[in-house]
């Protein structure tokens, strides 16, 4: 044990990429820091399964070039973004067609608004293929939907939070946009970027994934989402994070834990999920969540799936469970042992029964391919996956509770990896403003060390 009347500056709990992105920042001002996470490795729900050489993503969230918080933060200088092929894949009407690839910017007029130039693009047989009825098929719609997401990228952020805030799905049915374009493009892009195929998702946050989508190009972590924490955790002094110690109770000064007893400090972040930390602070809000189902096969035909590329397919006909589909192994080859194919589907929402079996019939459908011969490699289902952002949603939750306690994570910001690294520097920057830190605050050693387990 340390003898002042502190061990550790600031305490933090939860070594989620929120929790570690904060302790580099305070590390880095000179501020002794430890990291506590109850179970035994970091990451949170950013965790990747290793079967048989395959690396599996629990969740999977999808990431994108543009967000700004992966090229801002500490430690993650080596990650390396495998890139999807520009647009989506979009099937609908038994056919597939590419869609969203942006073009030239040009002036905006806000993320869900242009795409109403998309309701006059011209139907019929000059339309091109994928015209049954698709809003984005043809050349002319190409044309448009890329022209109306150069424009998205270019409308500054601050623009879009200013419009008025609804539902997506009632917000798009306000600016005129017409339904089979909500339900032939929007829906099921959204559906990927938030989870939520309803579209209660608030309209901002909409926008903002929309503009996020337009202005870079969607990506998943090199060696699956577990890479992030484990790039964090690496990149802080040796002995900062602690996995297996459960924090039972906190306060401004202090966190009790169930191996080692109270320890002292001046300051303590929770940085767990909205759950946990409202177990420890009962009071503090707790979202709703969507559901996430990822299914995890692999096939030794690999030339039954290979058409689709490096592309993210979505099911635009909402034909069966599966929300967007990849052969994730053509996007990240790390992700699979040689030989072999890792084929990677979303099911949102509550899963039906039989899961494997409904998500095959669909695959079939989606690849046009028979399923029969993939092998299940994992099923993960998580209840409390996403946080949902339901209007009204406060973008900048306050991450300041008390003098000395402070929150963050997706939950106090937008419910993506760009929100969680976010709040992260919002809470950092709220304590060293507490604490008035312009270098250490602490004369002892700058990774602690933690009373015994008793």
């Amino acid at each position: 044990m340390l003898e002042p009347a502190y061990q550790v500056d600031v305490v933090i709990v939860g070594a989620g990429i929120a929790g570690l992105s904060a302790a580099h920042r305070l590390t880095s001002a000179g501020v002794t820091t430890a990291v506590l996470e109850a179970a035994p490795y970091v990451g949170g729900r950013m965790s990747t399964e290793k079967v048989d050489g395959f690396r599996l993503d629990r969740i999977g969230q999808l990431l994108s070039t543009s967000y700004p918080e992966l090229r801002r933060t500490a430690g993650l200088d080596s990650l390396t973004l495998r890139r999807f092929a520009p647009g989506v894949l979009l099937h609908r009407d038994g056919r597939t067609h590419r869609a969203g690839a942006p073009a030239a910017a040009g002036s905006a007029r806000g993320a869900l608004h242009v795409v109403r130039a998309l309701a006059s693009a011209p139907r019929g047989p000059a339309a091109g293929p994928g015209r049954a009825g698709a809003p984005v098929g043809g050349a002319v719609d190409q044309a448009r939907l890329g022209a109306a997401l150069g424009r998205i990228a270019a409308t500054p952020v601050e623009r879009l939070l200013s419009r008025p805030e609804q539902p997506a799905a009632q917000a798009l049915a306000a600016r005129g946009v017409p339904a089979r374009t909500i339900d032939g493009f929007l829906r099921p892009l959204l559906a990927a970027l938030l989870c939520d195929p309803e579209l209660t998702t608030s309209s901002r946050c909409a926008d903002l994934a929309l503009h996020s989508f337009a202005s870079g190009r969607l990506c998943v972590p090199e060696g699956g989402a577990e890479v992030l924490p484990e790039l964090l955790a690496g990149a802080l002094p040796p002995g900062t994070v602690r996995t297996g110690v459960r924090v039972t109770s906190v306060s401004t000064t202090s966190v009790t834990t169930a191996e080692h007893g109270e320890i002292r400090c001046r300051a303590v972040l929770l940085a767990t999920d909205a759950r946990a930390a409202a177990e420890l602070l009962p009071g503090l809000r707790v979202p709703d969540f969507h559901p996430v189902t990822v299914v995890h096969h692999t096939t030794d035909e690999p030339a039954a799936v290979l058409a689709t590329g490096t592309s993210l397919l979505l099911d635009a006909d909402r034909g069966g469970p599966v929300a967007h589909t990849a052969v994730l192994s053509n996007v990240d080859p790390s992700r699979a042992p040689a030989g072999r194919v890792l084929i990677s589907s979303t099911v949102l929402g509550t899963p039906p029964d039989g899961i494997d079996t409904a998500v095959r019939i669909h695959l079939s459908r989606l690849y046009g391919t028979s399923t029969r011969r993939w092998e299940t490699l994992a099923v993960h289902h998580t209840p409390q996956a996403i946080p949902a952002m339901r209007p009204p949603h406060d973008l900048r939750r306050p991450v300041r509770l008390l003098a000395g306690l402070y929150v963050c994570g997706d939950h106090r910001d937008t419910s993506t990896v760009q929100g969680a690294l976010h709040s992260a520097h919002r809470a950092a920057a709220a304590v060293l403003a507490d604490l008035g830190a312009t270098g250490s605050l602490h004369s002892a050693d700058p990774t602690p060390s933690l009373p015994r387990a008793a």
